[in-house]
C-alpha cells in the first residue's frame, strides 16, 4: 500500500499564457505524480468552476494562488496517509470537502490537479505506464489507438477571424495505424498552409494550431480543406473524413442563430436545416455542438434529421456530466459525448462519464481544451478506456503535439495497437 505523504501545487501558465494549477503528489515510498490543468475558452454554463483569484491588480484577476492554498492547505490536510491506489476514495474526499455541486468552493482546478496527479503516482508506485492503470481503473476496455480530430481551421472563440463555425476537422480514416493516420494530418496540415499563402490569405495560427484565416463564408472553410486533402494525395470522403465544432451556443442569442459570418439568422429548424445541407454537400462524419447547450428541442430536430447517418456529439451540451448525459440518453438526444476532464473536475467522474456513454452506445471522444499545457494525460486516458477518438488539436502548438507524441509511444509499446479508422463510424452513413 503506497500512502500520500504530500500534495504540492504551483501556479504555472498555459498555452494562451493564463495561469493555471500544477500538482505533485508526493507518496510514503518516494514516488510521485504530476498535472497541469487546462481551461477552456468555449465554455457550458454547467461545467464545474475554476478557482480564480479575483485580483484585478495581478495577472488581471486570473490568478490560481486561491486555489494553491486550498490544495495545500484543506485537501491536503484530508487526503494525507490515504492510500494512492483509491482514486474513488480520494476523489470522494475531495467532492465531499468542497460541498457545492459544481466544486466552487474548493475549485474544480484545484480539485482536479489533485486527482490526476494522485492517479499517475499511483501508476508510478506500481511501475506502470499511465495507460495500463487507467485501464485497470476503468475496468474492462477495447484498448485501442483513437482517430485523431485534427482542427486544422479555428474560428469562434477560439480564434480572431470572420468564421463563426469554431472548428474544422480532418479525421483520417483508411490507415491501419495511428501513425500513418497522423502522417496524412501532417501532411494535409502542410498542403493547406501552402493553398492558404497562394491565395493570400493568413497562415497564423488560433489557439488550437489550426489556421485562423478571415474566409468569405463558412462554406469556403470546407473547400479549401478538401482542396489540401485531394493536393496531399488522399479521397476526400474515404481516406479522410471532415468534422465540425460549431460550438452553437457561442452566436445563440434571443432564441436565434447568428452566422455574422454569413449574415444570416436562423432558427432552430433552419439552423437544423442548414447543418443538413453542409452534411450533404461535403463528407462530414461528425457535428459537435451543432444547437445550444439549452435548446433541447432544436437537438430534438437534429438528432432526427441526422443522428442515424452521422455522429452528433454533445461537449457544452452533456459536459461531462452523468446527470445531463443520462437525460440526453433517455431522450435520445444526440449520439456521442465529448469527454474534458475539467469540466467536471475529478478523474472518477470523468471515468463514470465514459462508461455511462459505452453501455449506452453511444461514442466517445477525449479532448483537450483551447488552453492546454503539455500534460499529456487524455492520451493515455484515450487509449486506455478505448475511446476510439481524440481530440487536441491541430499539428502546430507543442502543447497539441505533445498528446500526438505521447501517442505514438504508446502505440509503439503496446503489443495490440489496433486502429480502427473507419470502423469507429460503422453504422452510419459517412
Amino acid at each position: 500500500m503506497s500512502r500520500i505523504r504530500a500534495i504540492r501545487a504551483w501556479e504555472v501558465f498555459d498555452s494562451r499564457g493564463s495561469p493555471t494549477v500544477a500538482v505533485d503528489v508526493i507518496l510514503d515510498s518516494g514516488d510521485s505524480g504530476y498535472s497541469m490543468v487546462p481551461s477552456g475558452a468555449s465554455t457550458g454554463s454547467r461545467e464545474a468552476l475554476e478557482l480564480r483569484d479575483g485580483d484585478a491588480g495581478r495577472l488581471g484577476g486570473r490568478g490560481v494562488l486561491r486555489a494553491i492554498e486550498r490544495i495545500e492547505g484543506e485537501i491536503s490536510t484530508a487526503l494525507l496517509g490515504l492510500d494512492v491506489n483509491d482514486q474513488t476514495r480520494i476523489d470522494g474526499v475531495m467532492i465531499e470537502l468542497d460541498g457545492t455541486k459544481n466544486k466552487e468552493r474548493l475549485g474544480a482546478n484545484a480539485i482536479l490537479g489533485v486527482s490526476l496527479a494522485a492517479a499517475r503516482a499511483a501508476a508510478c508506485s506500481r511501475n506502470l505506464e499511465l495507460h495500463q492503470y487507467l485501464t485497470e481503473l476503468y475496468g474492462p476496455a477495447d484498448v485501442r489507438m483513437p482517430v485523431p480530430m485534427m482542427n486544422i481551421l479555428n474560428g469562434g472563440a477560439h480564434a480572431d477571424n470572420n468564421v463563426d463555425i469554431q472548428e474544422f476537422m480532418i479525421q483520417p480514416v483508411s490507415m491501419t495505424t495511428f501513425r500513418d493516420a497522423l502522417c496524412a494530418g501532417v501532411e494535409i496540415f502542410n498542403a493547406l498552409k501552402m493553398l492558404l499563402a497562394e491565395k493570400g490569405l493568413a497562415t497564423s495560427v488560433g489557439d488550437e494550431g489550426g489556421f485562423a484565416p478571415d474566409l468569405e463564408s463558412n462554406i469556403a472553410g470546407f473547400e479549401l480543406i478538401e482542396e489540401a486533402i485531394t493536393r496531399s494525395g488522399y479521397r476526400v470522403g474515404k481516406d479522410v473524413l471532415l468534422a465540425v465544432d460549431c460550438a452553437a451556443s457561442e452566436f445563440f442569442h434571443d432564441g436565434s442563430y447568428h452566422l455574422a459570418g454569413d449574415d444570416r439568422i436562423f432558427t432552430s429548424k433552419n439552423f437544423c436545416r442548414y447543418l443538413e445541407e453542409l452534411t450533404n454537400q461535403f463528407p462530414i462524419a461528425s457535428i459537435e455542438d451543432g444547437m445550444d447547450e439549452n435548446d433541447w428541442h432544436g437537438w430534438h430536430l437534429l438528432t432526427e434529421s441526422l443522428g442515424n447517418r452521422i455522429q452528433l456529439v454533445g461537449d457544452d451540451l452533456f459536459v461531462t456530466n452523468t446527470e445531463i448525459l443520462a437525460r440526453g440518453i433517455r431522450e435520445g438526444i444526440a449520439n456521442a459525448i465529448l469527454i474534458k476532464l475539467n469540466q467536471i473536475g475529478t478523474l472518477t467522474e470523468t471515468l463514470s462519464a465514459i462508461r455511462m456513454a459505452h453501455d449506452s452506445g453511444y461514442s466517445v471522444i477525449v479532448s483537450h481544451r483551447s488552453g492546454d499545457t503539455e500534460d499529456t494525460f487524455i492520451a493515455d486516458l484515450a487509449v486506455a478506456t478505448g475511446a476510439g477518438q481524440i481530440k487536441t488539436g491541430s499539428l502546430s502548438r507543442s502543447e497539441r503535439v505533445a498528446k500526438y507524441n505521447r501517442l505514438l509511444r504508446i502505440e509503439s509499446s503496446l503489443h495490440d495497437s489496433r486502429y480502427l479508422g473507419l470502423a469507429e463510424f460503422q453504422g452510419m452513413e459517412t
